[in-house]
């Protein structure tokens, strides 16, 4: 899972750097860069758009399953995986923001 996590996070990286530093030249910038660089920007959106209610939704189903769980601890403890790696996911994602803006207000 680590593995995974690691690398879908270092090709998000390398992908962000690729087309989000562009160095300043004296010629115009060429339309597939221009057109990648708003492709991804509207993905950024997206991620961040659809972040916010799947947080909701992944906390409100480990709550439910924590109150119904009846005493099992099995499920006791499944819900509280679940509700703690949906509010590290949330915050990862708004930390990438937060990242990505920066980057962009220093170019």
């Amino acid at each position: 899972m680590k593995k995974i996590f690691l690398s879908i996070f270092c090709l998000i990286f390398i992908f962000i750097i690729l087309f989000s530093l562009q160095t300043p030249t004296y010629c115009a910038t060429p339309k597939i860069v221009s057109k990648l660089t708003d492709a991804f920007e509207d993905i950024e959106s997206w991620f961040l758009k659809l972040a916010t209610p799947a947080a909701a939704v992944a906390v409100g189903i480990g709550v439910f399953m924590k109150k119904f769980s009846f005493g099992d601890e099995e499920r006791i403890r499944t819900s509280k995986k679940i509700i703690r790696g949906s509010l590290f996911s949330y915050g990862f994602l708004l930390a990438l923001d937060l990242i990505l803006q920066a980057i962009k207000s220093l170019i």
